[in-house]
Order: structure tokens, then C-alpha cells, then sequence
């Protein structure tokens, strides 16, 4: 896994963890790299240092939070996955067919390209950014 340091077109600073530099590029040219502060698709790697230790503490756990704001990412994160249903890629689908009565209201999250999730919202239809990426995939 490789961290970068991001900056969006709008000057906010965030961090985001990627597979590979292809990934990330791929991810970008998608449109699926977006700011947590603004949901801009404007992104670009920012200036890094490498951080190295005189020494070295063992390696945390990947899960356990290093700050207070990667701490409430995570309660954010465990709070949705418990309260909804994961729809995958079908998000859009699934989030209309709600708002139109053709499903059982639920709370729902998933993945959804930004021209989907737009379209979503010009039909009046609540849908928001998550500022994570799914653990697992049901589609």
C-alpha cells in the first residue's frame, strides 16, 4: 500500500492510501478520488517528505487509529456498515427504486459513479459521499 498526501483544486489537504501508483492514477482518471472536506474530483499529490524514525516501534495493527480524526473516520465507518446494507455498484439502482417506492425504504451505501450520484441528487434524491472506500464488495 502506498499513502499520499493529496491536495484538492480548493487547497484542502488530505491523506489517502492506495494499492498502487497505477491505482491511484486509474482511481483519479475515474473520478473516485475525491476531498473529504469538499467532494472535489480535483486532486493531486502534494508535496511529501518520507518519514523515517531514528527507531523504528513496531508496526500497529492496520486497523487502530493513529489520531482522533482517523479514530472518528473509523466509528463513522463501523456506524454505517451496522445501520445499512451494503448494495455495492448498484447504489444508484437501489437508492432510486427507494425514493420511488419500488423498494422497502432502508438506509443503504455503496458505490456509484459521480454523473450517478449527481443525477441522483437533481431528482431530489438524498445521497452523500462517504469518506471511505467499501471494505468489502457484494457485486
Amino acid at each position: 500500500m502506498i499513502r499520499y498526501a493529496l491536495r484538492c483544486e480548493k487547497g484542502h489537504d488530505f491523506d489517502g492510501w492506495f494499492r498502487s501508483s497505477e491505482a491511484f492514477s486509474a482511481m483519479r482518471t475515474a473520478g473516485q478520488v475525491t476531498c473529504a472536506a469538499c467532494g472535489s474530483a480535483e486532486v493531486e499529490k502534494a508535496l511529501m517528505a518520507p518519514a523515517v524514525a531514528a527507531d523504528t516501534p513496531a508496526p500497529r495493527p492496520l486497523a487502530e487509529p493513529r489520531n482522533p480524526q482517523e479514530a472518528a473516520l473509523e466509528r463513522l465507518r463501523r456506524h454505517v456498515e451496522e445501520t445499512s446494507d451494503y448494495v455495492g455498484l448498484s447504489f444508484a439502482e437501489e437508492a432510486r427504486a427507494i425514493h420511488e417506492g419500488e423498494r422497502p425504504a432502508r438506509a443503504i451505501h455503496g458505490e456509484a459513479r459521480p454523473e450517478e450520484a449527481r443525477k441522483l441528487l437533481e431528482d431530489g434524491i438524498p445521497v452523500a459521499p462517504l469518506p471511505f472506500l467499501p471494505r468489502r464488495r457484494a457485486n
